[in-house]
């Protein structure tokens, strides 16, 4: 029998389901054509995130980080671990991994890269976002770096695919701006925007290896 993350890297390689899955989670102003853009900007700045997924008893899981609050696009937001892409990045990959050891303690050498999800633009911030997954056959001793990371959230997978946990509130966006902002509710952590839109891909992804 293939498992999981043979089948999920295989499914990586080929077309993803991209831009028209990530819409399915995105922030609007009312009206389903009324869309924030995530057309990449010129100038946009490079940054990448990991979903790191692992095998916890007899489920597979996905880590989240819970930021602190900060004066900044993303205080207090939920995200994966990622950050802006440096010179020292011998690739997106490594970048995703440099990140991922520095805000939540695993070491980079443990992981085992599967491949990406489709880019994401983030207007907020002007970064263009590289999402990278990847997977541990065991779960990983989390050590938080205090600056960057309140605590974490441990998602299942099942938990994703069940559509009952996808709702929308109404948020001001920018202080002056009311949204409609879809979310995925994973035990009363509201889960939105751009994270959310990357999780709504993998989810498609996940629908075809069953």
């Amino acid at each position: 029998m293939i498992d999981f993350s043979t089948k999920l890297s295989k499914q990586l390689k080929g077309k993803l389901p991209g831009q028209v899955a990530q819409k399915q989670m995105m922030p609007h102003a009312g009206s389903p054509i009324d869309r924030f853009s995530i057309e990449v900007k010129k100038g946009a700045k490079e940054g990448a995130v990991l979903l790191l997924l692992y095998k916890k008893e007899a489920d597979i899981y996905l880590v989240l980080t819970q930021r602190h609050t900060y004066e900044g696009a993303h205080s207090g937001q939920i995200s994966f671990p990622g950050g802006k892409v440096e010179e020292k990045d011998a690739s997106v990959e490594a970048t995703a991994l440099r990140e991922t050891e520095e805000e939540i303690g695993v070491p980079a050498s443990t992981i085992n890269v599967l491949g990406r999800l489709t880019d994401l633009f983030i207007i907020a911030s002007n970064f263009n976002v590289r999402p990278v997954v990847a997977y541990l056959d065991h779960a990983p001793d989390f050590i938080l770096d205090p600056r960057e990371v309140d605590h974490i959230i441990e998602v299942k997978l099942s938990d994703l695919m069940d559509d009952s946990i996808i709702g929308s509130k109404e948020m001001i966006f920018k202080e002056k701006y009311k949204i409609q902002a879809p979310y995925f509710n994973f035990n009363d952590n509201h889960v939105w925007g751009a994270t959310a839109m990357m999780l709504a891909e993998f989810k498609e992804i996940l629908k075809v290896i069953g």
